[in-house]
């Protein structure tokens, strides 16, 4: 499913680039209303796409949702082959985002949609192609896709409720 037909201003994450869960960082879209990266939960962080400047994060969108919880030491990682991974100390490296297909930048759009792009500026992964539990607009939900609440306000794992295309 490709992006809005609208043209979409980006901010490019070049490949390299990281973030760090003890310092809450992210990468904002080019207006500032997005950002994709950690946030605070209960027992740890989490990595995901939420509405910036405000106190009460407002997330839209979690990756690795069953199982969330990461470490103040985690690094989430944009790497050289494209690949966006989390790193943590004597643990094993967790793909967030693996495209299967080269990528050499990456970026949050101002329509919260993340992005991961090839040589030519073709998109090789969307976030907007894996909804969790919001659908932002001008992001489509095609037939036989759904999204799942979260378990509650305070964990993004899958809850009981569903609204199925």
């Amino acid at each position: 499913m490709a992006a809005s037909s609208q043209k979409q201003r980006y901010a490019n994450i070049s490949l390299g680039s990281s973030l760090n869960a003890s310092t809450n960082s992210s990468w904002l879209s080019p207006s500032g209303l997005y950002a994709f990266g950690f946030y605070k939960i209960t027992n740890g962080y989490a990595v995901g796409i939420f509405i910036a400047g405000i106190p009460e994060k407002t997330v839209v969108w979690t990756a690795n949702r069953d199982d969330p919880v990461f470490p103040s030491n985690a690094i989430l990682l944009l790497t050289d082959d494209g690949r966006l991974i989390l790193q943590q100390e004597d643990r094993d490296d967790v793909n967030i985002v693996n495209p299967g297909q080269s990528v050499s930048s990456a970026s949050l759009l101002d329509n919260g949609n993340f992005v991961l792009y090839d040589s030519s500026r073709r998109i090789r992964w969307q976030s907007f192609d894996h909804p969790t539990d919001t659908l932002l607009p001008g992001q489509r939900l095609p037939a036989g896709e759904e999204i799942l609440s979260s378990a509650s306000e305070t964990n993004p794992a899958r809850g009981i409720f569903r609204l199925k295309m």
